[in-house]
């Protein structure tokens, strides 16, 4: 990155909008979750009442089947006159049996009243109209079908108007008629059901019971029937009994006003809302089951491909199959390039383990990218003629590989960060896969030094699960994204090739590493050339780490789309790698906050056991594969515990990283070099020979 280019970056600053649209989003999106699992579930788990401690007053024992006012424990009662039957349907509009009963009704000339659900009117409002449409008349069966008995004040006052507001925007009205859920004959009003009716009734509704089930028509009564097949049926055989005159409403029957009336504009426009925001959620719940589904098995299907991928490259490197030729051993001179700005830390640690390295042909060139600490003078002070140190004014990494590269005086090179220590065989074993002619890089083994503290493990697991199993798979696909800045091998030919390290974007090692695929080398992965870093101690630096990697490689990504349309070498790699990035470090990320959401759904409102079992399964699938990842690497399966931590923690951190960086990105906005700050204890229990405490930095 050129220095004005800091410069521009430096002035910028990071956008703000998105975190206000995600902080009023997310909320919105689970009080949505809440409202759809309390009206989609709470009409089948609330069908329980507490048991009567008490019974009916003995005037409404008495008393008709329609409760017109309640003082107190007195009633004014209503009774259906002799051979009329009150038609009552408790729940729906069912969208199978509401149609047929309907239908029914129309064909022998009756009419009835419908005690309807407010959230399934909300979901089937076409059904509310026809109901009233046809002469029929709508009552309240509550919002969810809650036992206002057992129901708090709250909860009772919100199952009531919550259905009135319903109605009012599905129909245009509003009802006067209340049938209790859970109750039949007058006598099941007792107890806290008493209570709750006659709150209900202070509130201006009018209580509608019913008679004996076995009561015969030619007295009068009032029918209560469900909207199910064994309802329809029993219809269909009481419209035939010749003991009834006249089927009909219940307020028809008592000769009451009529108990829909209209509503206000304002108060039909409230409803729709309600209706809308049900239908919305309704969609929304329905879409994320598919989405997560989609989800599971991308998941599932990433996981089994990394194992298989895995198994393939390693069967690759064990086995020699007869006829195939052995290529050569690499003994060529290396030029080692070490861009440094600010490395006192650990600039000495580097440069010691590189010259301690087995390979004995080699130059090492430290680039000073203008620091101000003591860096080029450390690098300086080491005694050794392969070493030499190359100071410029501050220009970013790009450049200061970019003037190493001038200077170097081989054909291999290999680029390192002034963080990490090398294994001594990491140079010679990272160079080997270059006899292949079509090897343009190689990428080699970064692991974690400081993995102590919880931190450490979780990225420990992520360098070895995730970054080095997937370069397991994209060597096999040949679609390796990114030679990692702290270990890499590279011809020079091929750099110059591609005009040397772009300073375009602020991930320079993916952008290279896709350039060199669009020039048509391969990019390859050697695990066996270990080298040792240190990473993030603490959520800050972590995050800003993350955010430059995550933008930087956004920023590669739209800079090599076009590869897409491309033959070859570079369209495969494409088609291969682009794709995967997009899908799983991208959109994936993206929607993560939403799946978490709807997973706390699941756990509140379905099965809880089947959520918990869906999770515990991933878990150990993750598990196993993690597992099979550190034993590739030859690392000790301990460190697994702490990866169900990493779901609750890590995760979230990840997802929020790339949602920023989309973000910015979309917004134009010029990300600055996050440089961390280090404690130097990255690899001083990880090297064969002991390197002193407090040696050890990285960028």
């Amino acid at each position: 990155m050129s220095r004005s280019a800091r410069r521009r970056h430096a002035r910028s600053r990071e956008p703000r909008g998105h975190w206000r649209l995600l902080a009023l989003t997310l909320p919105v999106v689970l009080a949505a979750l809440l409202f759809e699992g309390w009206t989609t579930h709470e009409v089948d788990a609330a069908k329980s009442r507490i048991p009567c401690t008490r019974p009916v007053p003995k005037a409404v024992d008495e008393s008709g089947p329609v409760l017109r006012r309640i003082s107190g424990d007195d009633v004014e009662s209503s009774a259906v006159p002799a051979r009329t039957v009150a038609l009552t349907f408790d729940g729906g509009p069912d969208p199978v049996w509401t149609p047929r009963l309907l239908d029914l009704l129309h064909k022998h000339h009756a009419h009835a009243t419908f005690f309807l659900f407010g959230a399934q009117a909300a979901r089937h409002p076409e059904l509310v109209r026809r109901i009233l449409d046809e002469g029929h008349e709508i009552g309240s069966n509550t919002y969810t079908g809650a036992d206002l008995g057992s129901s708090s004040r709250v909860r009772a006052a919100m199952e009531l108007t919550l259905t009135q507001k319903t109605l009012a925007g599905s129909a245009g009205i509003r009802t006067s008629l209340l049938r209790m859920p859970l109750t039949t004959q007058v006598d099941t009003l007792c107890g806290a059901e008493w209570t709750a009716a006659r709150s209900a009734a202070a509130a201006g509704y009018v209580l509608v019971a019913a008679n004996r089930p076995d009561r015969d028509p030619a007295s009068g009564t009032v029918r209560q029937l469900s909207q199910t097949d064994l309802a329809y049926r029993e219809t269909k055989d009481l419209l035939g009994n010749r003991h009834a005159k006249r089927f009909t409403t219940v307020t028809d029957a008592l000769g009451m006003p009529s108990a829909d009336t209209r509503v206000s504009t304002a108060g039909r426009w409230q409803g729709k809302a309600l209706i809308w925001a049900t239908t919305a959620g309704h969609a929304f719940t329905n879409a994320m089951t598919w989405v997560l589904l989609a989800l599971g098995v991308l998941g599932v299907l990433r996981l089994l491909a990394l194992i298989v991928f895995a198994r393939v490259h390693v069967r690759r490197l064990t086995r020699f199959r007869p006829g195939s030729p052995w290529l050569r051993r690499v003994d060529a001179p290396v030029t080692v390039l070490v861009p440094a700005y600010n490395e006192e830390a650990g600039i000495e640690s580097t440069v010691h383990s590189l010259l301690a390295s087995t390979h004995p042909h080699l130059e090492v060139i430290v680039i000073d990218d203008g620091s101000t600490d003591r860096t080029a003078d450390l690098a300086t002070w080491i005694n050794d003629p392969r070493v030499r140190v190359i100071r410029q004014p501050n220009s970013g990494k790009a450049a200061a590989l970019n003037t190493g590269l001038a200077h170097a005086s081989y054909d291999i090179v290999v680029m390192v960060d002034a963080d990490t220590v090398f294994e001594p065989d990491a140079l010679y074993r990272i160079i080997q896969p270059l006899a292949h002619p079509a090897v343009g890089a190689v990428s080699g083994n970064t692991k974690v030094g400081n993995r102590r503290g919880l931190l450490g493990r979780w990225q420990h697991l992520e360098y070895v699960f995730g970054f080095n199993l997937d370069r397991r798979m994209f060597e096999v696909l040949e679609c390796m994204p990114t030679v990692p800045g702290a270990i890499g091998a590279f011809r020079r030919d091929a750099l110059m090739g591609v005009g040397g390290v772009s300073e375009d974007t602020l991930a320079e090692d993916t952008d290279l590493t896709m350039a060199l695929w669009r020039a048509g080398w391969r990019v390859v992965y050697e695990e066996s050339a270990v080298a040792w870093t240190e990473v993030p101690t603490s959520l800050r630096q972590l995050w800003r780490q993350r955010y430059r990697w995550c933008y930087g490689t956004l920023q590669a990504m739209w800079k090599h789309r076009g590869a897409v349309l491309e033959v070859g070498t570079a369209g495969r790699f494409a088609r291969r790698g682009l794709t995967y990035l997009t899908i799983f470090q991208v959109a994936l990320p993206l929607i993560a906050p939403v799946v978490d959401l709807f997973a706390l759904y699941g756990a509140l409102f379905s099965d809880p056991a089947q959520s918990l079992g869906i999770w515990l399964a991933f878990l150990v699938a993750q598990l196993l594969c993690a597992g099979y990842a550190l034993r590739l690497d030859g690392e000790k399966l301990r460190a697994l515990w702490s990866m169900p931590f990493q779901l609750f923690v890590y995760r979230q951190l990840m997802y929020l990283v790339v949602i920023q960086s989309v973000f910015a990105l979309l917004g134009g906005t010029r990300l600055k070099w996050h440089r961390m700050q280090r404690a130097g204890t990255a690899a001083t229990e990880q090297l064969r020979q002991p390197v002193a405490a407090g040696e050890l930095s990285s960028r």
